[in-house]
């Protein structure tokens, strides 16, 4: 990615995470970028309506716009409006956090995540990547779409790292548990990659694509739904697909 791309996207994050005016020094100094990079992204933003002066020296601030933007752009996400009242329903009947990802080479990024009410959730951010395939049940759902050569590829350079007492740093055990997964049409992290958190996770295929459905949890209270969450996760996935996703 280009550095002034990378730079205009960090300027809006900086105000998600700032929540108030910024002065170009302001945005300098936490951006860790030089003064006449942050100028020449703040000048083309605000050329374009994206930020607005505050007051003469008071930080700059975005405008509505890319709010507008954004509304326009997800109103009209095709693959969104497929699956948002069905994951809505999963989140509502579980109380617990689900997530849509999707696989894009060896990589799996979160496109929709919806929490519940409960305080006490799982979180992850739209946009982020699913940080352990092997360690994970989204990862093990993308992985078991593999054909067996490309898998096999993976794992022979894969670092099977312990991250919990529950990872399985073994290639020979994770084969195996993708063979399960696949078997049962679904796939399972039991505090594999988290202390305390339990996922469940299956996938659809849709337009030659892999995406997968998540439900996360705190352990104490996933473990009296994992029957329930497998069942509505499977059903939505043969809902949602076009075609098997095959391993």
């Amino acid at each position: 990615m280009s550095k002034i791309v990378e730079r205009t996207l960090a300027v809006f994050e900086l105000f998600a995470t700032e929540k108030k005016p910024l002065s170009l020094t302001d945005m300098t100094r936490l951006l860790e970028i030089p003064l006449s990079s942050c100028h020449d992204v703040l000048r083309a933003l605000e050329a374009q309506g994206y930020l607005y002066e505050t007051a003469p020296r008071a930080g700059y601030y975005p405008t509505r716009r890319l709010l507008e933007v954004a509304q326009a752009i997800s109103s009209h996400d095709s693959l969104l409006q497929r699956t948002e009242f069905l994951l809505q329903s999963i989140r509502d009947e579980l109380q617990e956090t689900v997530t849509l990802a999707k696989a894009s080479g060896n990589r799996v990024i979160y496109l929709q995540v919806l929490e519940p009410e409960n305080p006490i959730r799982f979180s992850v951010r739209v946009g982020a990547e699913i940080r352990s395939l092997y360690a994970t049940s989204a990862g093990k759902a993308f992985l078991a779409s593999l054909p067996a050569s490309e898998l096999n590829d993976v794992l022979k350079n894969a670092n099977l790292a312990r991250h919990t007492r529950n990872t399985i740093c073994s290639k020979a055990k994770l084969l195996a548990d993708i063979e399960l997964g696949k078997t049962q049409g679904w796939f399972l992290n039991n505090e594999e990659s988290i202390d305390g958190v339990t996922t469940l996770s299956s996938g659809f295929s849709w337009g030659n694509a892999c995406y997968i459905i998540t439900v996360a949890g705190i352990t104490s209270r996933m473990q009296e739904k994992l029957e329930l969450a497998a069942r509505l996760i499977t059903k939505t996935c043969g809902a949602l697909s076009d075609t098997p996703l095959q391993g």
